[in-house]
């Protein structure tokens, strides 16, 4: 493959650079999420970005994209929302690999906080109930969220699979009480652990890594108004500056589909505004010089093979 990738992605004006993103790496396969990264493949991942690309720190790497200085087959890596597995699962494998990596924070849900679909997706799995009764809530669209057989694992993941997509566009507020009374609904508990602490935050910078801002309570910034977008992109930064005690300048869409999570004529503007340097989003491309240093994309292969991975990033590098 590195022969490929070095012909796909020269060095100089010409380079392309390849973002890879991530959320979690599990210790253990996850039955309801089959496809989510866990210890054993996000080992064996970085073993063959190491083995095929010159992995850089994000924001050198989109600094040398722009200035034309990018080595042949560059890539960087991120992680976005703030798992405690990032600190707990993938940090020990970044260094053991000796690979710099992103971490975009969502800061409203450090030291105990929780995400609106982990609130979702817990209450599914840990409901003792065989059916889910949420007649009565609504979706994004005002219609119900109705009934939903549980059973066993892969009753939980159809019924998971209608409901995220349901309630994500949501806003922020009646998206968090609808998991809320999903979760009282199911008669379940969800854990508080699941997001980093301040401290492991602090402890993935000190072991060299790079913290990025990605709003407070991870809205869909299409969805807000301009001024309250230009709040949670800017609180999230000063929440995190404070924390580290340093400048972030780096920054991540939540969600970051364009034109659907983030508007690419209204958002990239103010975080210019707000003094980042740079921002990415979720549109699979590797990106070219000419590329908009404010909607740099980031694409990973989902493949389980080695040839088949390397392929699919041979193909993003050619789009």
């Amino acid at each position: 493959m590195k022969p490929l990738f070095s012909l796909l992605s020269p060095a100089g004006p010409g380079a392309r650079l390849t973002v890879l993103i991530f959320h979690r790496v599990l210790r253990q396969p996850d039955p309801l999420f089959p496809d989510e990264v866990d210890a054993a493949r996000f080992d064996e991942l970085l073993g063959w970005a190491r083995s095929w690309f010159n992995v850089l720190p994000l924001d050198t790497a989109i600094r040398q994209l722009h200035d034309g200085s990018l080595p042949a087959r560059a890539a960087a890596l991120s992680f976005d929302d703030g798992y405690a597995d990032n600190h707990d699962v993938a940090l020990p494998l970044l260094q053991k690999h000796g690979l710099p990596c992103s971490f975009f924070v969502a800061t409203g849900f450090l030291d105990g906080g929780r995400m609106w679909n982990d609130t979702l997706i817990e209450s599914v799995r840990l409901s003792q109930l065989p059916a889910l009764d949420l007649r009565g809530l609504v979706d994004g669209r005002g219609e119900d969220l109705g009934q939903h057989v549980l059973g066993d694992d892969t009753g939980r993941r159809a019924a998971l699979g209608r409901l995220i997509e349901r309630v994500k566009y949501l806003p922020p507020e009646p998206r968090v009480a609808c998991v809320d009374a999903i979760a009282a609904r199911a008669e379940v508990t969800p854990p508080g652990d699941l997001m980093m602490s301040s401290g492991q935050v602090r402890a993935l910078r000190a072991a060299g890594m790079q913290i990025g801002a990605h709003t407070v309570s991870h809205p869909i910034l299409a969805k807000l108004d301009a001024q309250r977008a230009a709040d949670e992109i800017g609180r999230s930064r000063d929440v995190l500056q404070s924390l580290l005690g340093e400048r972030v300048g780096l920054f991540a869409y939540p969600n970051g589909k364009p034109g659907t999570d983030y508007l690419p004529d209204v958002h990239p503007a103010i975080v210019r505004e707000l003094g980042f340097d740079a921002a990415v989003s979720t549109r699979w491309a590797a990106a070219r010089r000419t590329d908009d240093v404010f909607q740099i994309p980031r694409f990973t292969p989902w493949d389980r093979s080695r040839l088949k991975f390397g392929m699919r990033l041979a193909r993003n590098l050619m789009g």
